[in-house]
């Protein structure tokens, strides 16, 4: 059996294989609640083979939000949508499904990317956005609101909140959004962190806001289900997060309990040049999972097959996680079975399009 066909047992929870949908905005949420975008989105995912569905970032607050359009569990009716939106999915596919939970921070109250993704303007209804320090993201952006200890705790507490709801969902993992330039990986990056009290200065410092919220919500989180993190590996500049940073706290992580890492990178300056090539991320994983021995989870233009066998084969990280790759092919983990010679289980409306139905399977290409 190729290895990214293995179980994976992360406490309770066995995922059937290690491929995981990535969370992905989808930017059509109303007042952050799902709409009939997300069962149908969802619903397409859930039929793919894979062994895991992380639902898109989902705001704990409406002013943590990225967009308007941003999903959030913050409120009864975005649990009731979402609620909603779960139920057909599940009554179709018995894949676990994971969440996302997030907070934009200084890089809240935007446009969606297809409106051009700038700030929101006051006529657009733009809401004020916090951060660490009164450090805007970009030239022509906003500038944050620095947080004082009482926002703080909100925060923590409105995390917590997002937990008990995804309890109720009955949602098998979460996954903390400490990545990508929003508010925990603000505070974790020198680049937007410019405190001079507890919360900031030192890594020690700095770590102690994003490792106050994930003990919060472990402890509001079932002790049999899985709890992580996506982390940044590396800021990409000068005086941002290093490899050596994100080892330290994945370390830290693993000392709270959290039960995985997911590596990516970026996001924290739009100054950074990023080399975008196949797995330009795996290294640092691989780096955090021989340094703490935490399981981690491998994304980034992972598209094929056969790579992403070797990243879990060589040991380089126990999971990856796909994005684009399964929006351009929603049955992505199906035909990296058919490459590696796996028969997945699919749903039987689907079966006649196996290869062993279906004479033309032979003539459409693989992943």
């Amino acid at each position: 059996m190729p290895a990214l066909f293995d179980r994976l047992q992360l406490r309770n929870l066995t995922l059937s294989n290690r491929i995981i949908i990535s969370p992905m905005c989808q930017y059509s949420a109303s007042a952050g609640s799902a709409s009939s975008w997300h069962a149908l989105h969802l619903g397409q995912l859930a039929q793919s083979g894979a062994g895991c569905l992380i639902i898109e970032a989902t705001a704990v607050s409406s002013t943590g939000r990225i967009s308007q359009g941003c999903l959030g569990l913050y409120d009864d009716a975005n649990e009731q949508a979402l609620a909603e939106a779960l139920t057909s999915v599940r009554e179709w596919s018995a894949m676990p499904i994971g969440i996302q939970l997030a907070h934009a921070g200084r890089k809240a109250s935007v446009c969606r990317p297809w409106e051009g993704g700038a700030p929101l303007a006051e006529t657009e209804g733009a809401w004020c956005s916090v951060a660490p320090s009164p450090e805007p993201f970009n030239d022509g952006w906003q500038t944050p609101e620095a947080l004082d200890r009482n926002t703080m705790k909100k925060i923590i507490g409105e995390y917590t909140h997002a937990v008990v709801r995804a309890v109720r969902l009955g949602l098998d993992l979460i996954e903390i959004h400490a990545a990508h330039g929003y508010l925990l990986s603000q505070f974790l990056t020198p680049l937007a962190n410019k405190r001079t009290d507890e919360y900031g200065g030192s890594q020690q410092k700095r770590m102690r806001f994003p490792l106050e919220v994930a003990t919060a919500m472990r402890a509001a989180w079932p002790a049999d289900r899985p709890m992580g993190m996506r982390i940044n590996g590396t800021d990409w500049l000068d005086g941002g997060i290093t490899v050596s940073n994100a080892i330290a706290f994945a370390g830290a992580l693993k000392d709270i309990g959290m039960d995985f890492v997911c590596v990516s990178s970026g996001g924290n300056s739009a100054n950074a040049k990023i080399p975008l090539t196949p797995g330009y991320q795996v290294r640092v994983a691989a780096d955090i999972k021989a340094a703490t021995g935490l399981p981690t989870m491998a994304v980034g233009l992972i598209v094929d097959a056969h790579h992403a066998n070797k990243i879990i084969t060589s040991g380089q990280a126990d999971m990856v996680a796909i994005a684009r790759a399964v929006l351009d092919d929603p049955r992505w983990p199906w035909h990296a079975a058919d490459r590696l010679g796996v028969s997945l289980d699919v749903a039987p409306q689907y079966a006649r399009a196996r290869p062993e139905t279906w004479t033309g399977a032979a003539f459409r290409k693989g992943v």
